[in-house]
């Protein structure tokens, strides 16, 4: 089967299109044949390997060859601890190495895909969708009537996000730049705010809680835009090539709460299968949909995530197998 491999870190250029083999599955694992995947922050650190990110993926070249997380695509095979699925199941979820004709992902990170629901659209949602899905209910415990402020409304987590706060009934303000303010009141946002015209830590506005995906305000501008006792969910920073990436913003933003009235939370994603089928109903129901800015052939992965990693794609961007 083809698949992308990195054999060391670098660019987006280090990544290759490779004859592999079709990988075995275990008890809980089933095999499934990848439509569609997508690009996602957690793989430009894979690829270029940052000295944070090593512990976990190697320090002088990288342990796995093969990366990609989301993935949507038709169950071929399954193993025999394997419960719900079935061959022939079109599904969408999480799994090592989904940058591939074939991935061999847990039966816990799936759940079935809408049929409705094209695999573009499907593969675009598990790690973006689940991580925004998180910050808000589990994390921020969002609530009707609620003004929710979301900086960095336009990218993948971030239009998510907004959809996601209007359906548990939040006072949604975006802010993003200014090819995005459409998009952004397209899918909700009671008012948008365009950052290159205007400060919106000035604003007279106060919020309850506050989505921070852009990761470029200190913790004494965010919370002059916030009520006493709001909470701010990190979900992201600037990302870069060498570095800390994220975790200096992280770590200061953390620093600068201590001993204030609000308070500052930040966690990693956990892809269930119960959050996917939750999304799931939400898509199928037409509650929430994907935005895909563009789609890349797998042999032209590398222009994907070299694309992505300019920080300006509206949305999310999908890799087609």
């Amino acid at each position: 089967m083809k698949a992308i491999v990195h054999k060391r870190y670098g660019r987006p250029d280090v990544l290759e299109l490779e004859e592999v083999e079709r990988p075995a599955i275990t008890d809980d694992q089933v095999l499934v044949r990848v439509r569609a995947s997508s690009v996602n922050p957690s793989e430009w650190y894979t690829v270029t390997g940052p000295y944070f990110a090593r512990p976990s993926s190697g320090w002088r070249k990288p342990k796995r060859r093969r990366i990609g997380g989301d993935l949507a695509g038709v169950v071929e095979t399954v193993g025999k601890d394997v419960k719900h699925l079935r061959p022939g199941d079109e599904v969408f979820g999480t799994s090592i190495a989904s940058w591939a004709e074939y991935a061999t992902p847990r039966e816990v990170r799936l759940a079935r895909k809408p049929p409705k629901v094209s695999f573009e659209d499907a593969a675009a949602v598990p790690i973006a969708g689940i991580t925004a899905l998180q910050a808000l209910r589990d994390h921020g415990q969002v609530q009707p009537g609620q003004k929710v402020l979301i900086n960095g409304a336009s990218g993948g987590v971030g239009t998510y996000a907004v959809q996601l706060a209007k359906a548990f009934g939040a006072d949604v303000t975006a802010v993003c730049s200014t090819r995005n303010v459409e998009r952004a009141a397209s899918l909700g946002a009671d008012r948008v705010i365009d950052y290159t015209r205007e400060d919106y830590t000035r604003r007279p506005e106060r919020h309850e809680l506050m989505l921070d995906i852009a990761g470029r305000s200190s913790f004494s501008q965010m919370r002059r835009v916030l009520t006493p006792d709001a909470t701010i969910v990190l979900v992201g920073g600037k990302m870069t090539y060498r570095g800390s990436g994220p975790i200096p913003h992280l770590v200061r933003t953390a620093l600068a709460s201590k001993g204030r009235s609000q308070s500052v939370k930040f966690f990693v994603a956990k892809i269930n299968d119960a959050d996917l089928a939750f999304l799931a109903e939400l898509l199928e129901s037409g509650t929430i949909k994907s935005i895909v800015e563009r789609t890349y052939d797998l042999s032209r992965t590398a222009e994907a995530l070299a694309y992505f990693s300019e920080g300006h794609a509206q949305g999310k961007i999908v890799i087609t197998v």
